[in-house]
Formats: C-alpha cells, structure tokens, sequence
C-alpha cells in the first residue's frame, strides 16, 4: 500500500493526446507530481506530450511502482496481467465497464480478480477516480482539481457523488492530506486505507463515502476501531430500502433491519455516522478538537430569542438536552444581566447586548457543571459588532474547558467575524441548526471512545454453562426439520445460561392442563403453541386471569377453537400454562437476529404489546460484557423509566445487566441461531422474570473451520487460557487479558520498580495512567493479543506478568513486549509467555515478531536468543529481536 500511495515510478496504460479524455487529464496531472518518472503507454504513438511512449509496460527500463489503467474494459485484464508479470506494485483502474453492465462485464471483473491474486498484485477500481495526495505532490485524478494541503482525507467509493462531495469540500476551502477513489473495491477497500491512514502523518480525520459495501465486515471493523482510537473516523451512508417482505418468525427479525445494525455496528468501533453531505464537513473539520463535550447538554446565548427557541428545537429533535442553569449561576447572572430578561435556557440577553454582556455571561455559564457545551447565536444590532464579539469570543475560548460553538447569522456584514472566529479554530456556522447537530456529533463521538476503553465490572455469571447437551439437542432437531423450536425447549436454553424463568409447562390436554395449574399455582396464563403464529395476542392465543379449574377448562377448548379459527393452517404444537404474574410494572424484550451482512445482532427494548406500536429499541454486537449491556439499554427510551417512573419501583439494573451478559454468551456459543425473542421480560417489583421466548433455527447452517462464523468481533478467546505452575506451591493460570482487568494491570505497574518498567517502556520514572491502563485490556482480538499471567494472594487476584503482541496492518509482522513483575522474575515466566506469543503469531499466519528491547537488558536478550530470536544493535542503547515464522 506505501508503494501505490507514495511511487516513484508511474505507467500510464492507456495514455493518449486527445483532449479532455480521462488519459490525457490523468497525465498532466502526473507530470505536475513532482520527484516521479512518468512512462506513457500505447503501442500506437512514439511519444506523448513530450515524453517518450512505450509499446507495453514489459518495455519500460526500469521497475514500476504503480501502473494507471484507463482503457476499454474487454482490454484492461490482459494489461494487468502484463504488470503482474513484470513485478508491478500496484495498479489503479480508472476503466468502466466491469459488473455494473451485466454477466458479460462481471466476467471481466472476475478475471481481473482472478489475475490480481495470481500475482499477488493489489488494485485500486475499477471505476475509480484515482489518487491524490497533496502533501507528497501526487495526483492521478481523472478530473482537473488542485487540493489545498490539509489533515483531513476523504475516502469515497462511488466515481460520481464523490466527485461532487470532493468540489464541494474544494469550495469551502477545506484542506486534504488525502483523496482516495476507490470504485467497485474488487481488491484495495476501506479497511487498506483506513490502516494507511492512520499511521499517516498528515491525516488528522478520515472522512468516509459508503455508496454500497463496507468490504470484508471483519477487516473493516478491525482496522476502523484500530483507528478511530486515534483519529476521528466520519462516515457517511445513505440508507438503502429495506424489502416490502421480511422473512422473520420473531419481533427481532421484523425489527432488526440493516440500516439500525450500520448504527450500532459505528458506534461499537468509534465511528461517527452523519446524516447529510453537510454534515460530513462541518464535523470532519473539529472532532479533532482538544474539548470534545462530555454530555448531551448544551446552554444556548443569543441577543436574538426567536434563533435561540429554534436551537433549542432542533436541541430536542435530534436527542439533545437544554442545560439547566444551577442556581448559584442565576444569581451570577442577575448581577450583570437586566432585570426584565429571562435567566433560563436558551438565555436571551437581549438586542442592546454589547460584548462586555456577552464574554460575561459566557465565562459565568462555562462554570457551571450542568453545561457540557456553550452555543453563542449573534444578529447584528447595533450594540455588539461581528468583528468585536468574534475578537472577545476567541480570547474566552482560549483558556475555557469545555468547548464553545458559534453561529454568526448573516451575509456579508459578518463574514469578517466569522473568519476570525475559523482562525482561531472556534466552530462557526451560517444557522443554529448546524450548529445543534455539530455539537450533538461531537458528543456521540466523545460516548463511542469512552465506551471503547470503560472498564467493565465482574458479573457473577456461569461463564462455561452446560450446554453440550443443548448442542446435542440442537443436531437432532435439525436432522429432523425442526426450525422453530417449543417454548419449554426455548426456555431450556435459557435456563441451562442461568436466566431466570417463570415456570411454564406445555401440555396436549385439558387434564394435563388441569395438573400443571395446580402444580404453578392459581393465577395462570393460557398460551397456544405454535411455529407458525408470532403474535399470540393477536389470533387470540393467550387467556389470561384465570383463577380456577372450572375457568381453565373452559378456556382450554376455546382456546384451540378460536385460534384455529382465525389460522385454520397454523400447527398447533400443544398449549402453555404459566404462572400469572398479577403486577407488572414494565415489559422489556431482549433478541437476536442473524444480519446478512454483520451476522448474529442483540436487540433490547420496550417489550409486549407496545413493541410494534412505539418501536422502541436499539441494538448492540455480541460478545457483550457488563458496560456494553448497560449501554445497549441507554440507548433505549424505555432505560428511563426502568429506572423508576409513577411510583413504580426502579428495576433491578443489574440483574437486566446479567441476562443480557448470559444471552450474548448464549448466541456466541450457537452459530445455529438464526433468530431468538425474549419477550416479554416482565418486571414486578424490580425483579425480571422471563414468560416467554422463541428460538428460531438457521435452516442453511453448516459447520465452519472458522470459529464463530456469525461474529464479526471476535469473543474472549478462551483457548488460550493455561494453567502454569512456577513452582510446586505457586500455580499460575495464564490467560488473555479482558478489559475487567485494568484496576489489576494499575496495580501491577504500581508495585513494580522503577528498572522493570523502564525495561518495558523505556521511560525514566512510572507513568501509566487510569487511560493507559484501559487501552492495554480493551484489545481486539484479532489484531492484538494479550496474555496475563494471574495467580492468588491472600484469597486476591493478582497480576504479575503480561505478554503483549500487536500484528502490523499487513498482517504479516507483529511486535511483542514482555513484563514480569520483580517478585516472579528468573521463574522463567517470561520464557513462557514469549513461547505462547510465538504459538499465537503461528496461528494468525505472521510471517515474523519483532520486538524492541534495552541492550542493557541482558537477561531479556538471552531469554530471545534461547528461543531463535536474532539480535541486532540499533543507536540510543536499543537492540531489535527477530524471529521468523515462515
């Protein structure tokens, strides 16, 4: 990816005279990169704009870094297998032509897939735009453009709107370290660029265009989390319609459709998703800004009251919240501000307010803890000048801690304030609305980071629950066509994860019916059973309240009847009796779904009835730990009320936390499930309790040699947890390391000296903060391993060594670093812990491990050299360890 990004040595395939053709663009574009050799190829010309024209690219004299095809499609195969032959790094096709025609051009893109691999060449298209990159003087755009240099870079991946998305961040005067077009992704895709760009030290944001894939979901994951640690990540994809017709036997399937799983998957992995063309470079340019908001809730100043109600608005529309002002601020405020105004949120101080007004009333509301961010909307009047205001707002900026927005609403008479204000790196915006938006992106983005490194607590959940019995169960009721599976074995596999049921027996007839009353005790419920009916309710298939056997018998009978009346064809697999709940203070449903695209997805929200009436729910990624769980239920409207509501009792927040840890574990462990509804989870008195569920088999399941084939975040490896004894009575359990254990790694770091943690970091004195020690447990497993080695003391855990491996983004190399903690060092558990690394890189395919370590550090150096590892000196007292693999 280095060579096609940064060449030294350009063919141009293709290359022509003729003006206005994409060929001759892409050449003058060349010819203005400076410190690169440009080869013009057409076996029909002796020359081209001066340079000498080649008949092939077998027949330029030197060796080519990036070869640029524009020609006909039906030819482009046969040229790209040429550069392959003759070694050609990587190759750019401006050609159309290919899949987007029909069979015949979709034989062509296979071919030219077919001869990439064969090479092991990498493409960039077809249908690209091509490469530009204004910090290294490199343009092979097929369009005339020349970019201002900047931090930012714009991946896009159709030709046409990213075109029109590139003239107009051109024409708002926005610098780019990068635009990259990426066409039909047959090779090079999001996840290439995304590695490239974040070691790229020129970009500062990544601004992405999604007109149709993301790419290989894993590889984008991985690489966009990687990032988005670092670099703020902003993507824009347009919904796609959603078929008419779903084929779904559960509330989730309805529910869960594609468009709310691209949700959850940016926020899960950090990225901001935008609405709107506009709103990809309003965020783009500041989510890079040293204060990010640390909550929803924004105070709003303006001289103007009608704009200030209309942010506020807008505040409430799109999720925010209106700062309330504390009381020791009113107070403040009514010292400097008018008697007759209103000292509430939005806070109008009036048209004859001049800049003094202004700057105090901002540096008063920027002290008060329920403000996260600060809006100033300024109307020209008569008493402040946009100028002024805008030289006073940017010296307030400069020494405040929460972030200021500003919205200069007007033509040309406040053009020059807002210049100032962009000089001094303050937001500003044409309208509030742009603003409100702005803020609440940037809040988002603020929540998504934090989630990625929150440490989690412990829940005391079976973390290997029986379940082989379950898998048992499972191939027999595929060999036997069964895809819906019964309430009571739906309920068993959730009773076998530790979730707590409500007991219910499923019986064939009135006298069964009779006995299984009597033994859960009057009140019960009445519930048909079939595969074939979703909605219960709605065919008349639940009997409530009914307190005696006299009641239940007549029930009974009617039951079938009316069902069967209204569904003559549903199968009628028995009927339900379940103890009644008499008081439910809420209904909540927890499910899964198998998305096309990003597999196994959980679903939480209001439950029951109301389920297909509100809509409200939201969605998160398995494998789900204790902060996760909590965050899927915020995003939820019902999380309100869960917490108490109309004198109704809160509910037990951790015990919801619980079952939705237990049922992510359920799903990661069956790749068989295609669809599963709790629903509802009633609450009585704070207390969940589960009356009914549904699994749905997946029908086309097969057996994959890939572990967890339905997830696309990789779940705690589990396989490479060791016991390892050290000694006869100091047993170790090694294992890979979880974001549970940062308070354990803070502690570790604590009590090791000085010298050990200078040997790992190469730092003078001890620094790891709370944020470091996050970042180290919150990994993704399939970029990164660690192993932690923990042992007991005094009936505590204790970490007291760690094996870190990070793959680099070819995945071909990985560095690791060890640390042992004094008390255990010359046990050879640093030995260990390098040995397992080794296995772990094998298994990842690696081709090698490096690792950086002190030269100083003799006994490290030796323990290296016992297991292959060659040394080499490097300046400023380092040396390099390396081990091949392959």
């Amino acid at each position: 990816m280095r060579t096609i990004l940064n060449p030294k040595t350009i063919a141009l395939i293709g290359a022509t005279e003729r003006e206005n053709s994409f060929a001759r663009v892409v050449l003058e574009n060349l010819l203005h990169s400076k410190d690169r050799t440009v080869y013009p190829v057409n076996p029909g010309r002796k020359s081209i704009l001066g340079l000498t024209c080649y008949p092939t690219v077998e027949d330029i004299p030197e060796h080519v870094d990036l070869a640029f095809i524009v020609t006909r499609a039906d030819r482009v195969p046969g040229f790209v297998e040429a550069c392959g032959k003759v070694g050609v790094g990587g190759i750019i096709i401006a050609s159309s032509g290919f899949r987007e025609t029909g069979p015949h051009g979709k034989s062509l893109e296979d071919r030219l897939i077919e001869v990439g691999k064969k090479y092991g060449v990498r493409i960039i298209g077809p249908n690209s735009m091509g490469i530009i990159r204004p910090n290294e003087n490199l343009n092979t755009a097929i369009v005339h453009t020349n970019l201002k240099k900047g931090k930012i870079a714009f991946v896009s991946q159709s030709e046409a709107f990213g075109r029109t998305l590139l003239d107009w961040g051109v024409s708002a005067h926005i610098g780019f370290s990068m635009f990259a077009s990426l066409g039909s992704m047959i090779d090079v895709d999001f996840a290439d660029l995304i590695d490239f760009l974040g070691e790229d030290p020129h970009t500062k944001n990544i601004m992405i265009y999604i007109e149709e894939s993301i790419g290989p979901v894993k590889k984008f994951i991985s690489a966009a989390k990687g990032v988005a640690r670092n670099k703020p990540l902003i993507v824009l994809k347009p919904a796609l319609p959603e078929p008419e017709q779903v084929d779904a036997h559960t509330h989730t399937g309805m529910l869960a459709d594609t468009e709310h799983v691209y949700d959850a998957v940016f926020r899960r992995i950090g990225v901001v998703r935008v609405d709107g063309a506009a709103d990809l470079f309003n965020v783009a340019g500041i989510l890079s800004a040293k204060h990010l908001p640390e909550g929803p809730r924004l105070l709003i100043i303006t001289n103007a009251g009608g704009v200030g109600i209309m942010a506020a608005n807008t505040l409430l529309e799109f999720g925010g919240e209106i700062a309330e002002l504390s009381g020791e601020t009113i107070d403040e405020l009514d010292r400097i501000l008018p008697p007759y105004g209103k000292k509430a949120n939005p806070l109008d101080i009036l048209r004859d307010a001049d800049v003094d007004r202004f700057t105090a009333t901002m540096n008063i509301c920027l002290k008060d803890p329920g403000v996260n961010g600060v809006l100033i909307i300024f109307t020209p009047q008569t008493a402040a000048t946009p100028v002024e205001l805008a030289e006073a707002v940017s010296d307030v900026a400069k020494n405040a801690w929460k972030p200021i927005y500003t919205a200069w609403m007007g033509g040309r008479e406040v053009q020059k304030g807002r210049e100032i204000l962009l000089q001094n790196s303050i937001p500003t915006y044409d309208t509030p609305e742009e603003v409100v938006k702005t803020f609440l992106y940037m809040y988002r983005y603020k929540r998504n980071l934090v989630l990625l490194y929150e440490t989690p607590e412990e829940l005391p959940i079976d973390h290997a629950p029986p379940n082989k019995n379950l898998k048992a169960f499972i191939r027999k009721a595929a060999h036997g066509g069964v895809t819906v599976l019964t309430e009571a074995d739906s309920m068993r596999f959730l009773t076998n994860y530790g979730i707590p049921v409500l007991k219910a027996l499923t019986v064939q007839s009135v006298e069964d019916a009779v006995r299984a009353a009597e033994e859960v005790g009057y009140p019960v419920v009445l519930k048909v059973s079939s595969p074939d009916i979703i909605y219960r309710v709605d065919v008349g298939g639940v009997v409530t309240g009914i307190t005696s056997e006299q009641e239940l018998r007549e029930e009974f009978e009617k039951l079938k009847k009316r069902v069967l009346g209204l569904v003559p064809d549903a199968r009628i697999t028995g009927v339900t009796v379940q103890k009644m709940l008499e008081k439910i203070d809420y209904e909540v449903i927890i499910g899964s779904k198998k998305d096309p695209i990003f597999g196994s997805v959980i679903l939480f929200g209001m439950g029951g009835i109301a389920l297909q009436i509100f809509k409200d729910f939201s969605i998160g990624l398995p494998p789900l730990n204790q902060t996760l769980a909590r965050r899927l239920m915020e995003e939820a409207k019902i999380y309100k009320m869960l917490k108490g509501y109309r004198n109704k009792p809160p509910a037990d927040l951790r015990q919801l936390e619980q079952i939705i840890v237990s049922f992510s574990n359920l799903i990661v462990d069956f790749p068989e499930i295609a669809e599963c509804d709790i629903n509802p989870i009633a609450i009585s008195n704070g207390t969940a309790y589960i009356l009914d569920a549904r699994i749905v088999l997946d029908k086309n399941f097969r057996e994959s040699p890939v572990p967890y084939p339905h997830l696309v975040i990789s779940p705690y490896p589990s396989r490479y947890i060791v016991p390892w004894s050290v000694s006869e009575k100091v047993s170790l359990l090694l294992r890979p390391i979880k974001p549970e254990d940062a308070p354990l790694i803070a502690e570790m770091y604590a009590t090791i000296s000085d010298e050990a943690f200078h040997g790992r970091f190469f730092q003078a004195t001890k620094k790891a903060s709370q944020g470091m020690c996050e970042r180290q447990c919150s990994i993704d497993y399939d970029r990164e391993m660690g192993i932690v080695a923990e042992t007991k003391e005094n009936g505590k855990k204790r970490i007291i060594g760690m094996g870190m491996l990070i793959t680099e983004p070819g995945r071909k190399s990985g560095e690791f670093a060890i640390l042992v903690h004094d008390d255990y060092q010359g046990k050879g558990l640093g030995y260990k812990l390098i040995d397992m690394l080794i296995g772990i890189a094998q298994e990842k395919g690696l081709e090698e491990i490096f690792g950086i370590v002190l030269t100083k550090n003799r006994r490290m150096l030796n323990v290296c050299k016992m297991q292959g590892f060659t040394v080499e000196r490097l300046p400023d007292g380092l040396s390099s360890v390396k081990l091949l693999l392959k």
